[in-house]
Order: C-alpha cells, then structure tokens, then sequence
C-alpha cells in the first residue's frame, strides 16, 4: 500500500514557472500518492513541449488533468467530485479538453470514456509520453486511450519539472510498479511489474536539483528496498541476468551510498519501505551517513500474523518486531512510521488487540490509518466477504488512531531540552514571523524567521512540542550549510 499524501496536499493545483512562446494552459491536480505528485511533474514536463504553460485558474484552462487514486474509496469519489466541477466549467468554455491520468485511469478506462462520457482521454501511468499522440486523436474529435503497463518504462529519460516548487525539497522517483500482490492493494494491477531506474539517471538528476539550489531528495517508489539495477529487466529476471551483470548490480543500499557521498550537503530521505524487502545493510547506510535521515516508513498494516496472512503480506507480526529492534539497535534515534488498515475481513477483537500491542512495543512517531474499503479488482474483493460491521471498524479505528495520538505525544516530546537541525521550507502557516521546516526524524519544527532563510540549516532548540510539531529557538546554522 502506498503512503497517501498529506491532506493537506490532496488536489494541489500544481503550477510551473511559464515557459517562452508557449500559448495554450494547462491546469492539473494530483490526488493519492507521493508518486503521483511526481507523475504530475512528468507530464508537465512533456506538456510543457507541446506548447503548454500551467494555470492556476481552472476556467481559462484549454486542458484538464487530474492525477488519480484507487487505494481508497474516498480517494475516487474525491475525483469524481472533481470531474463534474470541470465539465460544469467545460459546459462554458466547450474547447476545453478534460482528461483523467494515473490509476483510476487504468481502472476505470471504459467507465470514463464510453459509459459515462465524462472525459476525452484516459492516460495510464505508464502511458504519458504519449500524450501528444493521445491530444492529436483528441483535437481530430476522437476519444484517445492508452493504459498499456509497461515492464520497462520509468521516465528516466525526462527531466521533471518542479511543480509548485517550495525550491528546497523534491521527490526523484527510482522504482515504478510493484510485484507484491498484497490482497487489498490495487497498485500491482494500475502500476504494473516492479521495474528500477539506471543508477547514473537518478545521480544526474539529483545533480541538476543540487545545481538549482535543492537541499533534500526524497527517493520514491511503491518500494524503495527492492531497487536492484543490473543493466536492464525486471526484478524478477535477475536470476537470467549474466555473471557481469550480476557483479556490477546496484542494490537500494549502494544507492542510497552513492547518493549521499556524492552530494553529502544534501539530505536524503527514501519512501517507502516493504519490511520483507528491508536489508540490514539499508540500515547501515542509514546509520553512517549524516545527510541520510534518521527517519524510516515502514508499513505494517496490522499487528496480527494471522490477518496479515490473509493480506498476503510477506511477513508476520513477530518478523516486523524482529526487524523494528534491529532498527533500534543499529539506529538508536530513528523515528518510525506506519500504514495500518483496520477491519480487514474476518479481523477479530484478539486481532484488533494484536495491532495496539505491536504499536505499544514499536512506538511509532506517527502513521496513516484507514478502515478497509473494498477495492474492486483486488483478490479481498473477489474471494473475500467485506464482514467487519462499519461501526465496528470505525470504533476499531478511533482506538488505533487515539493510541498513535498517545505515542505521537510521547516521541516528540523526547526531543524537548535538545537541538535538532531543521532544513527550512517555508513559512509557517499559523504566522508569517515564523519559519517551518523538518526535523532528519521529519517531524515538523517552528521557530522565529531572525536572519535564516528558506533552504538554509539552522539548530533549533525545543522548547516546547505538540502531537506532530516541535517549536523552539535557532542558534545558529549548521555544518550542513
């Protein structure tokens, strides 16, 4: 399951610096994923060659895209709420063209196109270098559609714009797809086959983000842990792989390696994590590096091994613990983050127990939590009854979600008395006279603006501290700077 965005950004309109000679507007927003985020920058890159600059203002748009979710009911219906506000807007202006991208695309491609008619073109994720094809078939009248998954394709050849840049951080994608076929999940089916990007393409990309000013790179896929790049094909073909491809391969902890001796004033962050997939030698990396964060997403899902068996996760629940402690042992600070999904089918009171005892031992700084939601096409949906009461799961929920409240309180609050560094990112939003940014731990600090500015390294000492923030004082900048 991928790590939703934060709400906060859900629907963000995204807007790129305006490029010369370019006469037609652009207007998208993502939903979902990090990963769609980054989708997003993609094809506003290649849009922004054919001759299209983004917009902010819907009505003055000549093209419509939204980036689109499937992981969670709420996510779709959040899209179909938005589609019907552009084809209000496309009733006024009848050459706008409203297209849907991303994983309700690929899911709901018929739905769109034929039954409903709400959309003039369907763009799978693997499918947006073919958008200047796709708006030919569209301006010649017809409806265009491509939701082909490819085994090879990653994008590792477009440089991403950076969309509504705060010029600090950005996400470098290095997987696409997913080959865990967790029961509840749809990615594997809207994604396609797990496949990873040259090495040398993320280097170079992390290089001209550095060159313009960047400061912290997060790597990003359905499951950074299982990265292996040995000349081409996918994960699972390795084993045909030749002897020098072998000797030569990249694994995820070489590239985390690689990427923070090369650029070491650069913080690196990575999401997200698969906890059958993450190598002691990740944690290590971790450990000796100091632009590495010291903060890893490590979904669980449940603390149950018996419901986890039936999400066909690849672990079990005294596995997860097992490598929670070896974090700890070799990490001793790191913060901890988790995805937890509550009422799975033929979940239990014991197993609901289960999950808040395995929170309680992990601590987890803070998490995602949801109550299942049927996602049509997946194998819970096909050969499992949805027999959790909705009552049940949102009393189930509200517990896990006050325990997270409780243990967030008691993380943050470990770091009042001490100095953290902060890399600044913006303002923060309850006072112009304050700068906000995140902990290595990606906990989010407040502190008075004085002389910093957004992208510099300050030392902060807290003072005092929330659920999900610290608030402190600056004394000076750091020797990240």
């Amino acid at each position: 399951m991928e790590k939703i965005i934060d709400e906060k950004l859900q629907g963000q309109n995204l807007v790129l610096e305006q490029k010369a000679g370019n006469t037609k507007k652009l207007f998208i927003e993502s939903y979902g994923c990090a990963m769609n985020f980054s989708d997003s920058e993609v094809v506003a890159s290649i849009l922004a060659n054919e001759g299209y600059n983004t917009t902010q203002i819907l009505e003055e748009a000549d093209l419509v895209l939204v980036n689109t979710c499937s992981i969670r009911d709420k996510a779709e219906q959040t899209v179909r709420k938005r589609l019907e506000k552009y084809n209000a807007v496309k009733r006024i202006n009848p050459g706008m063209k409203v297209g849907v991208l991303g994983c309700m695309a690929e899911r709901l491609k018929s739905q769109f196109l034929e039954e409903e008619k709400i959309v003039d073109m369907v763009i799978g994720p693997d499918a947006y270098k073919d958008l200047p094809n796709l708006l030919k078939e569209v301006e010649e009248g017809r409806d265009a559609i491509n939701v082909i998954l490819s085994k090879d394709e990653t994008y590792g050849d477009i440089a991403p714009v950076r969309l509504n840049s705060n010029g600090v951080t950005a996400f470098v994608s290095i997987t696409r797809g997913c080959d865990n076929m967790c029961t509840f999940c749809v990615v594997p089916f809207t994604r396609g086959r797990e496949r990873s990007r040259e090495p040398h393409s993320i280097m170079d990309e992390i290089a001209n983000l550095w060159s313009r000013g960047y400061k912290e790179v997060t790597l990003l896929g359905q499951n950074v842990d299982s990265y292996l790049w040995y000349g081409g094909g996918l994960k699972k073909d390795y084993v045909k792989a030749s002897e020098m491809q072998k000797a030569t391969a990249v694994d995820f902890a070489q590239l985390l390696a690689m990427a923070a001796e090369a650029f070491p004033k650069m913080r690196i962050r990575f999401s997200t994590s698969n906890p059958q997939d993450m190598h002691e030698s990740v944690l290590h990396v971790i450990a000796r590096y100091k632009n590495v964060c010291d903060y890893i997403h490590l979904p669980v899902q449940s603390g149950s091994t018996r419901i986890l068996n039936e999400m066909n996760r690849q672990h079990t629940r005294e596995e997860y613990i097992a490598l929670i402690d070896k974090i700890k042992a070799i990490i001793p600070n790191c913060s901890i983050s988790q995805d937890m999904i509550i009422g799975f089918p033929t979940e239990t009171e014991e197993d609901h127990k289960d999950t808040l005892s395995l929170m309680e031992h992990v601590k987890f700084d803070f998490g995602y939590m949801y109550a299942y939601s049927e996602r049509p096409g997946t194998l819970a949906a096909r050969k499992m009854e949805d027999d959790v009461p909705e009552e049940t799961k949102k009393r189930r929920l509200q517990e896990v979600v006050d325990m997270q409240q409780k243990l967030s309180w008691e993380r943050t609050g470990r770091f009042k008395g001490q100095v953290v560094e902060v890399l600044i990112e913006k303002d923060s939003k309850k006072s112009n006279l304050d700068w906000s940014g995140r902990s290595a731990h990606n906990t989010m600090v407040v502190f008075p603006k004085g002389d910093y500015k957004a992208g510099d390294f300050v030392n902060v000492l807290i003072t005092d501290f929330t659920s999900a923030t610290l608030i402190g004082e600056a004394i000076g900048y750091s020797d990240m700077n």
